[in-house]
């Protein structure tokens, strides 16, 4: 039965971070295709187009933490994983902040507060699965 809960754990915390990767691609893909767009949904609407190069930049960031995120995935390195979680609260209170100050909707600034949530509840998950293995 142990292992049975210990499965289901580690299933629960790939599927998390699976979640988070995709996530992470998807916005990089949509920050390239549409950064005008994008940056309305992230709640820091553009005044000039000429600053959709920014996003460009944030979107080469974001797939670069998608993939790197991936590559952990896939090396089942639960421990760094854990640690990218935890510190990735910093991107999420950064962006509520900002689109907080940009007067974006509610919504969004719930967004990114739920985005921090996730993280944390991420983290625990990962932190627990790298006890237990730890530990057995």
């Amino acid at each position: 039965m142990l292992d049975q809960k210990h499965s289901l754990l580690e299933r629960s915390g790939y599927i998390l971070v699976l979640l988070m990767a995709l996530l992470q691609g998807a916005y990089a893909i949509y920050a390239y295709l549409d950064p005008a767009a994008f940056s309305i949904l992230r709640g820091t609407e553009l005044l000039v187009p000429g600053d959709a190069d920014w996003v460009k930049i944030y979107a080469s960031r974001t797939l670069f933490i998608a993939l790197v995120i991936g590559l952990l995935l896939y090396l089942r390195n639960y421990r760094v994983l854990a640690c990218v979680a935890l510190l990735g609260a910093v991107m999420p209170v950064t962006d509520a902040l900002l689109a907080y100050q940009a007067q974006a909707p509610a919504a969004v600034v719930l967004k990114h507060i739920a985005t921090i949530i996730y993280l944390l509840v991420t983290f625990s998950v990962l932190q627990t699965i790298v006890w237990k293995r730890k530990n057995s």
